[in-house]
């Protein structure tokens, strides 16, 4: 009797099929099957999902030794740290002077606003010692960066980021033994940079000719106009330097306004890249660029403090993290002047 009934029903539930009696989802719920497009209807794709940025809720510090908004190096820096910042959902406050107390204060206002992490560079690290080294007895995770590579770890920092300056300058100083300079002026624009005296220090290393150190940090980057005049007086009164290293962008291209001025042809090189830089290295007026790619010097602290205040990872096991030196000339400055343009470079 229960087969029959098996029977029976199995032709029921098919006679209903082949009515087309079976009720079927209702359309926009899991299963249901798509409603076909009126003739000649358009169809229309899915919204794309917007991307969605994480919200960290994190505020970080960042307090370097020059103002990014009056300086074309460190205004790259901060553009990458606030790329990184907007990507993460983190609140960034930057700044910088290039006064040692000032930035020392930056540090320690940071320090007393018990942010969630500090970004510093080390162009002066005994003026900025106790700042730092406040910071971190406070608990709060700093990254230095730019300069101070030989000092970070006695200080607490987590890690560095940079370059290793004297390596760079080591690197200069080969640049110009192929290009067969004999005397090199290398032109020190402040006093009690460290990252600067390491960055003479390896291009003397290396460099086969004489080299002479030119101090210019009465005027440096304060007044190009007195430091180009500097500049111009030093090659007047000594014919024999055929090259010229300076440390910084701004004194690299009152260097090339100097060398024009007295009409030499003395050969330009310089730590750094800006939009002025890059069209002297096309157009012939300055030999190469030491690029350390100071978007990246901004941009990465930002992951790695992301990093440790939510997942505790640190980064370099002990060593910096390296972002160069590289060295930008004729033969790939179209690509990179491209990439600066964007504010990236």
């Amino acid at each position: 009797m229960a087969r029959v009934r098996a029977i029976v029903a199995l032709f029921i539930v098919a006679t209903l099929l082949l009515a087309g009696c079976v009720v079927a989802p209702a359309e926009g719920t899991p299963g249901a099957p798509t409603a076909p497009a009126e003739p000649g209807a358009p169809t229309t794709a899915a919204e794309p999902t917007a991307p969605q940025v994480t919200q960290a809720d994190l505020v970080l510090g960042l307090a370097v030794h020059a103002n990014p908004a009056e300086d074309s190096f460190w205004a790259v820096v901060e553009r990458g740290a606030r790329d990184a910042a907007e990507t993460y959902g983190i609140e960034l406050r930057a700044g910088g002077n290039s006064d040692p107390v000032a930035q020392a204060q930056l540090v320690e206002d940071l320090t007393a606003a018990d942010v969630d992490g500090i970004i510093v560079s080390l162009a002066n690290p005994d003026a900025l010692r106790d700042a730092v080294m406040g910071a971190t007895a406070a608990g709060i995770p700093v990254i230095t960066i730019n300069s101070g590579v030989g000092v970070y770890q006695e200080l607490g920092a987590l890690t560095h980021v940079g370059q290793t300056e004297f390596v760079a300058g080591q690197g200069a100083g080969m640049q110009f033994n192929e290009a067969g300079a004999t005397k090199l002026l290398v032109v020190i624009h402040e006093e009690g940079n460290i990252g600067l005296e390491e960055r003479a220090d390896g291009a003397a290393d290396t460099f086969q000719g004489e080299v002479e150190r030119f101090n210019v940090a009465t005027t440096g980057v304060r007044d190009i106009a007195g430091t180009l005049a500097a500049i111009q007086n030093r090659l007047i009164a000594d014919p024999d330097i055929d090259a010229i290293l300076a440390l910084n962008t701004n004194i690299a291209t009152a260097a090339r306004d100097a060398v024009q001025a007295v009409g030499g042809d003395q050969m330009i090189a310089t730590f750094d890249l800006s939009p002025d830089v890059l069209s002297a290295i096309e157009a012939g007026e300055m030999l190469f660029a030491i690029d350390q790619q100071q978007y990246i010097q901004g941009y990465l602290p930002v992951v790695f403090l992301y990093l440790y205040n939510t997942n505790l990872n640190t980064v370099g096991g002990g060593l910096p993290v390296l972002t160069g030196p590289g060295i930008v000339d004729a033969s790939n400055v179209t690509q990179v002047m491209d990439l600066s343009a964007q504010g990236t470079r």
